[in-house]
């Protein structure tokens, strides 16, 4: 494996898999996985039967009767991502899903979300990550996961039929956090007043959980009357100015430099280089926000290709950790004893995918603890062959003789997966 085909499957994959052979194109390989439809290789209910369980739950809930369908279907959903992020044969794509998830964060801290939290990737994230980003803003403020993490579809105009009969008003939850965190951000010069406005433009978009299929609707009884203002730009009443409005956030200028920004954090440094973050908003702006062209993009930057830039988070951690192996886990408790619970980010802005965050001595302690866990069911590796499969050329001499002067095959194992070489990508 050269050293391309160790950047190609560490920084842009989710780790090279034992037994596989390393892309001879590393960059082709990558390419070609932005063109190709997504396999969506791990199906499991969809939000309008989410919904249903989560409605079913609180009537059991409320007759004294035993619930649990939410948590059934959380498991069996949690289990299939999993086993899909083990088996990725699309890997760049799917960490491009993982990154839109965490970007347009839910979080299960809210717990109506396990009810739809993959359901919400599957349905608003994975279908847009080669598309368009303002289809993918769309559809995530319409998808049920958004409409209950940030309240939108409790989200009342005070002056609606519904608010003055229920006395209720404005929720500003999604509308704050749309405009500060998934598109123009605080720079932008939105004031309070933009973000009341466009609060009152969202109203009406609610869920409906007593419909056959349970999912959004717009309802205009909820909706505030109105034309509304948004940033100096006026939207007439009714679903239309609200969609209107998004998608002229998801195609604003100082949205696209945001975007560009954070890709290259994730992908290529900490520090963003600025050129490369000026070259792909670029490449935003005049494509549209065509994703798949700034990933093709993405993949041009010679950045990207300088090898162990970037510490893995917990979660990157633990999958190329178990892609190494092949070996089953549940992934949300690996997550959580590493710190980083998967889909459950404390606050709306996600997790951070610095060192800054994960370098702390007691959360690498944990990967250790966790690192020699992991080798106690796979003694059967051989560390070198490990280290020959997921890092080649990445595996420094320091490495590999520890490896080599390890007391067991346990030990052996552990130190490779605890080195500096295997946390970073």
């Amino acid at each position: 494996m050269d050293v391309a085909a160790a950047v190609a499957l560490a920084r842009f994959g989710l780790g090279a898999r034992l037994g596989e052979a390393p892309p001879s194109d590393p960059a082709a390989w990558l390419a070609a996985q932005l063109d190709k439809p997504d396999p969506a290789a791990a199906p499991h209910p969809d939000s309008a039967a989410g919904l249903a369980a989560l409605l079913a739950d609180r009537r059991a809930k409320r007759s004294g009767a035993a619930g649990g369908q939410v948590r059934a279907l959380f498991r069996a959903a949690g289990d299939a991502e999993s086993a899909s992020l083990r088996t990725a044969a699309m890997p760049f794509r799917e960490r491009l899903v993982w990154f839109w998830a965490n970007h347009f964060t839910v979080s299960l801290r809210r717990p109506p979300v396990h009810a739809v939290a993959f359901a919400y990737v599957r349905e608003a994230i994975r279908p847009h990550v080669t598309g368009r980003f303002a289809d993918m803003l769309l559809a995530v403020a319409r998808h049920p996961a958004m409409l209950l993490y940030l309240d939108n579809a409790a989200s009342i105009g005070p002056d609606s039929p519904a608010g003055r009969l229920a006395g209720r008003g404005l929720n500003e939850n999604f509308a704050r956090e749309c405009l500060e965190l998934h598109t123009v951000g605080r720079d932008a010069g939105y004031t309070q007043a933009d973000v009341t406005s466009f609060a009152a433009m969202l109203t009406g978009w609610g869920l409906d959980l007593q419909a056959p299929d349970p999912g959004f609707r717009f309802f205009p009884r909820r909706h505030q009357p109105g034309a509304k203002t948004l940033m100096g730009r006026t939207y007439p009443e009714g679903e239309a100015g609200g969609e209107a409005a998004l998608r002229w956030l998801g195609t604003h200028p100082a949205t696209y430099r945001r975007l560009a920004g954070t890709l290259v954090r994730h992908f290529i440094a900490d520090a963003p280089p600025p050129d490369a973050v000026r070259r792909l908003a670029a490449v935003l702006h005049d494509s549209g926000g065509d994703l798949r062209l700034t990933g093709h993009a993405l993949l041009r930057e010679p950045a990207a290709w300088r090898p162990a830039q970037k510490l893995r988070t917990p979660f990157d951690y633990a999958v190329a950790t178990l892609r190494a192996l092949d070996q089953p886990a549940d992934l949300l408790a690996v997550t959580t004893r590493l710190g980083q619970p998967w889909l459950t980010a404390p606050l709306p802005d996600g997790w951070a995918d610095d060192a800054a965050t994960w370098g702390d001595g007691e959360l690498l302690l944990r990967r250790a603890d966790w690192a020699l866990a992991v080798a106690g069911h796979a003694e059967a590796f051989d560390a070198e062959a490990v280290a020959a499969a997921t890092l080649g050329p990445l595996a420094n001499d320091a490495t590999l003789a520890a490896v080599r002067r390890a007391g067991s095959r346990r030990e052996a194992l552990a130190l490779l997966l605890a080195s500096p070489d295997f946390q970073r990508r």
